[in-house]
């Protein structure tokens, strides 16, 4: 029976790494997997899916119009076993609805990978829906600096000061953000 995965975390958990072994799981077994990443994260080349660790696969595209159901009719073939979802705290309410309709009206599984929150601690649009509604919630886990498990995304300037304010996307990597446990957080200390 297909079902609806989320796999969400803070930032820097392995959760690309997570998609493409499951890519790769499928394909090692001959069948076709659909691969979807957000159009706005181009800092690994287009189009793909990049993990920190240096491996990656070929995607499709999407962005805030597309409607993912009829992407998915038009590709997918009768070895297609798996639909995968890269940054999908980028998806539309629409889009996570799209998915729904995968998994229960094609039988296919739909497994999403993305940020349960932004660097404010709100709720992507996204991820909310995929919180509501998948059938299967799993956390990633990473770590703070002091060692507690890491549920925040803090965004810091060129000072390695917190960012408070500001637009919700702003593509970025550690470079730009680090991932804390909710006290260090709050206190707005990013580590060293």
């Amino acid at each position: 029976m297909a079902k609806l995965y989320f796999y969400y975390s803070a930032m820097n958990a392995g959760k690309t790494t997570k998609l493409l072994q499951s890519n790769f799981n499928y394909r090692e077994r001959n069948m076709d997997t659909i691969p979807y990443t957000y159009e706005f994260d181009n800092r690994f080349g287009v189009p793909k899916i990049s993990s920190r660790i240096g491996i990656s696969a070929d995607a499709v595209l999407f962005n805030k119009n597309t409607n993912i159901y009829d992407d998915v009719l038009a590709r997918k073939n009768p070895r297609t076993s798996c639909i995968l979802v890269d940054e999908a705290q980028f998806l539309t309410k629409n889009q996570v609805s799209d998915l729904c309709r995968v998994v229960d009206e094609l039988g296919i599984p739909v497994l999403t990978y993305g940020l349960r929150s932004d660097f404010l601690g709100e709720p992507f649009e996204g991820s909310l829906y995929l919180l509501l509604w998948a059938d299967e919630l799993v956390e990633v886990k990473t770590v703070c600096h002091c060692g507690r498990k890491a549920t925040m995304n803090a965004k810091f300037d060129a000072n390695k000061n917190i960012v408070r304010a500001g637009e919700q996307i702003d593509i970025g990597g550690n470079e730009k953000y680090v991932s804390l446990c909710r006290k260090h957080y709050r206190e707005g200390n990013i580590g060293s």
